[in-house]
């Protein structure tokens, strides 16, 4: 075998793995590689705290990989994996996926990924053979236990890949079922980009005596990202866009909008204008959201539009270029959005177009990563005429003295009355359960509706927010 690349056989990896590093192009692991594995190989629970696209990955499949090898005495029984690897999102499991067959090609280890989205009998036909890893989301898992074609018991390594993300989309307890359902004697291992108050709180239940690890700080973003914003007003944000893919000849870009409507909305403009695109969210069939990012991938398509929790686990070698089509709501998914480029030590571009309601935002973000963003100009598109929106206080209606007890008294009179009184009530104008808005003025003094009021011309339209 040719020599094995300098720095990954220190960490006491196999040699058919080191093979296989030397082949897929790596030369020097990585500070998240070079502190978690030899933890992960010493059988110790691990908390790990790293960037997007520093390598975590490979910072525990490595050394999975080599003691599933070196302790593979026989073939594990159908449907009984020795490791679990837990993923937010599809698209993650199958990267995930994708990393352990790289990895693994030399090794008698067997894998299977699971995911909703797509048929399951073709899962539970796998699960009959002998699988040494199961990567999978966590719906898709719990249904495949509770149709008794996966058996945990005999799992001796859980590992939850961005643990941050599967809290903040409700899967805590769907994680702790699962581990639950283990021996007790499992390893497990926790990585994520960030870690959080409730992500250290989880950490206590599931982890024992775990070694903490961490190559960067929290939430600071790497130098290796080019930052800038473009004051923009809410509608000129479209044009803006097209402007500088067009201008700059971008040829892949991947675009954030803050919902799936605006995604689908940016890539029926931009298709307009003569820019390939295509929306990737959670509202899209597995099929159609992986058709949509081989696309990307391939040059078919040079704009992605996505939301935050779709995007989560894309993995695009050497993409140069993210835009903030619309800042996040919570400033930690910035820095979770612009880890897409900027990956294995290539340059990359982060662009934010900020519109005058997100002013706010762009200060949170930029104290949230310590340092400010570059405000850039571009003639004929920038700058700020909108006016902002902020939550006008409600007009107070005039005081009419007694109304509500008046209001009241109309009521329990109009309760009371017979038939003839509620003729009489009717009198030329029509009642007021007719009119749905003036629903306040039943039941005057005289047991007449009170007349509509007139729309208000002069009133100010609140512009929505960016």
């Amino acid at each position: 075998m040719s020599q094995s690349p300098l720095g990954f056989e220190s960490l006491g990896l196999s040699a058919p793995l080191l093979q296989a590093i030397q082949e897929s192009g790596y030369t020097q692991p990585t500070p998240i590689q070079q502190k978690s594995i030899p933890v992960v190989l010493e059988r110790r629970d691990i908390l790990a705290a790293a960037q997007t696209g520093t390598g975590k990955t490979a910072g525990f499949t490595l050394p999975i990989l080599h003691h599933l090898a070196e302790t593979r005495t026989v073939k594990p029984k159908p449907g009984k994996p020795r490791c679990l690897v837990l993923s937010p999102t599809r698209e993650l499991a199958a990267q995930i996926g994708a990393s352990v067959q790289v990895y693994g090609k030399y090794v008698p280890v067997h894998s299977l990924v699971v995911f909703g989205g797509v048929n399951i009998e073709r899962q539970i036909r796998s699960l009959k053979k002998s699988v040494d890893i199961v990567i999978a989301t966590p719906g898709r898992l719990i249904d495949l236990v509770n149709r008794r074609h996966i058996d945990l018991s005999q799992v001796e390594i859980l590992v939850l890949d961005e643990a941050d993300r599967m809290l903040d989309m409700g899967f805590i307890h769907d994680v702790k079922k699962i581990s639950a359902m283990m021996s007790g004697k499992k390893q497990t291992l926790m990585f994520s980009a960030t870690f959080s108050t409730q992500i250290r709180s989880l950490a206590k239940t599931l982890l024992k005596n775990p070694a903490e690890v961490s190559v960067a700080k929290t939430n600071v973003t790497t130098e290796l990202v080019k930052q800038s914003a473009h004051l923009v007003n809410k509608g000129g944000k479209r044009a803006l866009l097209s402007h500088l893919i067009q201008t700059n000849k971008w040829e892949q870009v991947l675009v954030f909008t803050r919902t799936k409507h605006g995604a689908n909305r940016l890539v029926e403009q931009l298709n307009d204008d003569g820019i390939r695109s295509e929306a990737f969210h959670g509202n899209k069939s597995q099929t159609a959201r992986t058709k949509a990012l081989n696309n990307f991938k391939s040059g078919k398509v040079r704009v992605l539009c996505a939301t935050d929790i779709a995007a989560r686990g894309i993995d695009i070698h050497l993409l140069p270029q993210v835009v903030n089509f619309d800042l996040p709501l919570v400033a930690e998914d910035y820095v979770h959005r612009i880890g897409r480029t900027g990956r294995a030590g290539s340059n990359g571009q982060a662009v934010s177009l900020v519109g005058v309601d997100e002013i706010k935002l762009l200060s949170s973000i930029e104290k949230l990563i310590k340092q400010p963003i570059e405000i850039v100009e571009v003639d004929g598109h920038t700058g700020h005429t909108d006016k902002p929106s902020p939550a006008e206080p409600r007009k107070q209606r005039p005081k009419r003295s007694n109304g509500k007890k008046r209001a009241a008294s109309g009521r329990a009179a109009s309760g009371n009355s017979n038939s003839n009184n509620k003729k009489k009530a009717s009198g030329s104008r029509k009642p007021s359960g007719s009119n749905p808005r003036s629903g306040h003025a039943k039941g005057n003094s005289d047991g007449m509706s009170a007349p509509r009021r007139k729309p208000n011309g002069n009133r100010k339209t609140r512009s929505s927010a960016a």
